[in-house]
Parts: structure tokens; C-alpha cells; sequence
């Protein structure tokens, strides 16, 4: 058995327990398994530790109280990936409604620094994430849940709410625009 394949399986019979039984232990194994990964996809949307933590908290605060309701849950890592996505824009939202005036502090650097060296970035990948973030937000998104939370066409159609061929086209269309920007 491949360990994809173990994971999955492993996250079904989490699941199963998480919904039949409203099993703590089995949320709490869910949790270990993907908050490294939400952390990043929403770190990578917000660029503030905080507001990363904070968000990921709200994301499986929400996750945990759509399982208590009884709601299907097809897959434990699509339903954190389109929760921290409406946790995402509902932060930005909330931002635009209430904007936040800076009084001069500067930004801390050195937590970002330290996120760099810990994914072991170089300086010409930190540039590509420059160019990444001037990709328009659709494109953004799928390059990002492909290559760096490393998911499946379908996981990422699910979690987007679209099909596996606008994904698919989505994606080709984000890595070609990505390298006509890289090329410039």
C-alpha cells in the first residue's frame, strides 16, 4: 500500500468515527494530520502569523461544528479547504468593512524569514511567490492546493466547487501565464 493511499483510507475511518460517533479522538487525529497543511494554505492568503493562526483556529472550530450538525462529509481535507476559504474571504470582507489605520509600526520580518528558512526557500523561489501573488486570485489558488498542499485535480475541483476539466484548464492556463511572468 502506498502511503497516499494509507492516508486516505486512514482519513476515511477517522471520518466514519468523526461522523457516526461525534468521536473527539478521531477530530483530534484529523486535526494533527491537516493543521500543518491549512496553516500554510492560509498563511500563504494572509502573510501574517496571526491572522494565520487565527483563521486556521476558525477553520476547524467550523469544520467541527459542520460535522456536529450531521452533514455529509464526502472528504475531511475538502471540507478544511473550502471552509478556509470562506474563513479567508470573510476575513478580507470584514477588513474592507473595517479598515484598520497603521500607526508606523513596521512589519516583523523575521517571522516570515523564519517560515522561509524552515520550507528551506531559496531566493529565486521567493521571487516566484512575488509573481506569484501578482497572478490573479483563480490562479493563485490552483497553483498553490497543486503544488504546494500537493492535492489532487478532483480534491481541488471539490474545494473550488468546479469541475476536474475547468481545473485542469484553470491550472494549465495559471502555470502558463506564471511562466511568460517568470520569463520577463
Amino acid at each position: 500500500m502506498t502511503g497516499k493511499f494509507k492516508d486516505k483510507l486512514r482519513e476515511k475511518i477517522l471520518l466514519y468515527r468523526l461522523t457516526t460517533k461525534r468521536d473527539p479522538d478521531a477530530f483530534a487525529e484529523l486535526y494533527d494530520a491537516y493543521v500543518q497543511r491549512i496553516y500554510r494554505f492560509v498563511f500563504f492568503k494572509v502573510g501574517s502569523r496571526e491572522e494565520a493562526e487565527d483563521v486556521t483556529s476558525e477553520v476547524f472550530l467550523k469544520a467541527w461544528g459542520y460535522v456536529n450538525e450531521g452533514k455529509e462529509v464526502k472528504s475531511f481535507s475538502g471540507l478544511l479547504y473550502r471552509v478556509a476559504r470562506n474563513c479567508i474571504i470573510d476575513m478580507y470582507r470584514n477588513r474592507a468593512a473595517h479598515p484598520e489605520v497603521n500607526l508606523g509600526e513596521d512589519e516583523d520580518v523575521s517571522d516570515k524569514n523564519k517560515w522561509s528558512e524552515r520550507v528551506g526557500a531559496t531566493v529565486a523561489s521567493q521571487e516566484v511567490v512575488k509573481i506569484l501573488k501578482k497572478l490573479k486570485q483563480e490562479y493563485q489558488e490552483v497553483i498553490t492546493l497543486r503544488y504546494v498542499d500537493e492535492l489532487e485535480i478532483n480534491e481541488i475541483a471539490e474545494i473550488i466547487n468546479k469541475s476536474n476539466l475547468t481545473v485542469r484548464v484553470t491550472l494549465h492556463r495559471a502555470l502558463k501565464k506564471l511562466k511568460e511572468m517568470i520569463g520577463e
